[in-house]
């Protein structure tokens, strides 16, 4: 018996085998996965077990579904056998987006524990924001919690606010990267380097985003710490406001939640 197991090791779940195997031995872990490259990376790296997709779901305790949505029904149709044949149900782990609870558990075929998470990319360098919703796994929750300590900061929401909240943390790391490339581009307009824009760009984006967790101050005071009387900051506060930055940033987020709506 194994204590993970992932189907699927792309880039989500291969950002949070990496994570796990910072609290699980590598020889705990087994994985399964379309790609011979990737299983001989992780076992070389980790040393997990490679298997097949009914072997992974036939020994171990708790399982990632690692797949896309539109190819969950075939990725269960493989597995619902071996699911069905165990004596100690796992915990399902599901990562697909627009994939409710109760149709995991339908297309589980049996009454197993459900936990359901939305990563983001940041999870691969342990600073990512994971939204949790669980189905009679309440007992499992604190162990799920330790072995996912290292992918960032766990929030646990009821399932109905997890598309709300997929539109922030999910989709956010694209709209930060749009802003951290624009900051770049005027710098480099200005004259500044491209190689220093981007490293100017980047840790200003770091450090305000630390100083407003650590400080726990509203955003909008800190923009006003910043803004001095007739100073240059002001300057470009009002270049933002005459673009839409605010408009933009919102319809972004609307937009993103109403697709993550129609997935279902």
């Amino acid at each position: 018996m194994y204590k993970l197991g992932f189907i699927g090791v792309g880039n989500m779940g291969g950002a949070l085998l990496d994570a796990c195997a910072k609290k699980v031995d590598g020889s705990k872990i087994i994985i399964a996965d379309f790609s011979k490259e990737r299983l001989d990376h992780f076992n070389s790296k980790y040393g997990c077990t490679a298997a097949s997709s009914d072997e992974v779901a036939a020994s171990a305790e708790f399982i990632f579904i690692g797949v896309k949505p539109q190819m969950a029904k075939d990725a269960f149709d493989v597995i619902s056998y071996a699911l069905a044949e165990r004596k100690e149900k796992p915990v399902i782990i599901s990562m697909m987006a627009g994939v409710e609870m109760s149709r995991v558990r339908e297309m589980c075929g049996i009454e197993c524990p459900i936990i359901r998470i939305m990563p983001n990319v940041c999870a691969a360098v342990g600073e990512g924001m994971i939204l949790v919703s669980s189905l009679d796994a309440d007992d499992r929750l604190d162990e799920f919690a330790e072995f996912m300590s290292e992918s960032g900061k766990l929030d646990f929401i009821p399932e109905k606010l997890i598309d709300a909240g997929t539109a922030v943390q999910g989709c956010g790391p694209a709209y930060v990267c749009m802003f951290v490339e624009a900051l770049a581009d005027g710098a480099v307009k200005c004259g500044i380097p491209r190689a220093k824009a981007y490293e100017y760009a980047i840790q200003t984006i770091k450090g305000t985003a630390a100083l407003l967790e650590e400080s726990g101050k509203h955003p909008a005071v800190v923009k006003d710490e910043v803004t001095s009387p007739a100073g240059s900051t002001i300057e470009g506060v009002e270049a933002l406001e005459n673009g839409g930055f605010r408009s933009a940033v919102m319809s972004a987020v609307v937009k993103a939640y109403e697709k993550n709506v129609r997935l279902k």
